[in-house]
């Protein structure tokens, strides 16, 4: 704890803040891409929410005082990010997003990025037909492998909720995909 400390106190002075910052953006680029992009999707999409969200992270870096570690902080901001993204996207398109996420998930099978096989195709489709909390609470625990308690700072809610929010989830999806299995 005392390292984070320290690092924060580097983060947070003028001397040091660039170089502390380019260190920030080494140690969590790729942990905070991969959580954006199971949120969002697209990786042009992803690689944009990210750059908002350690902009973010500069700008506010200051007014963090350390009631969280540092990490569920940028997981919080990148979690906002990438649902902001994703309503202004909807809004703009003038569709829901609900359809955003349907149209990201059609373009997955075209996307050079996306390393999945069917299988993974037919998950995301099951997922995407989850109310929006309950997508990112089992994107967040079954992609980012995060304990409850760690969601539960992120995400600011009961460790009791989570579990049950997630069990939901996990019993929706497996439900779709007991009923569309056949294609695959």
């Amino acid at each position: 704890m005392l390292v984070e400390k320290e690092f924060i106190h580097a983060l947070q002075s003028n001397a040091t803040k660039e170089e502390a910052f380019r260190e920030l953006v080494s140690m969590y680029s790729k942990r905070l891409y991969w959580h954006i992009r199971g949120i969002v999707l697209n990786h042009d999409d992803a690689d944009d929410v990210l750059q908002n969200t350690f902009i973010k992270v500069f700008k506010n870096i200051d007014a963090f005082k350390g009631d969280s570690k540092l990490y569920t902080w940028m997981y919080r901001i990148a979690t906002n990010e990438s649902l902001t993204f994703l309503k202004k996207k909807a809004r703009k398109q003038q569709v829901s997003v609900e359809e955003v996420q349907q149209q990201a998930i059609s373009n997955l099978e075209s996307d050079v990025y996306f390393e999945g096989d069917a299988a993974q195709l037919l998950l995301q489709k099951a997922i995407a037909t989850l109310p929006e909390k309950q997508q990112l609470i089992f994107k967040m625990k079954y992609f980012g492998e995060q304990t409850y308690e760690e969601l539960s700072e992120i995400l600011e809610t009961s460790v009791g909720g989570l579990k049950s929010s997630y069990h939901l989830a996990a019993k929706k999806i497996e439900a779709f995909v007991k009923d569309h299995e056949t294609f695959y």
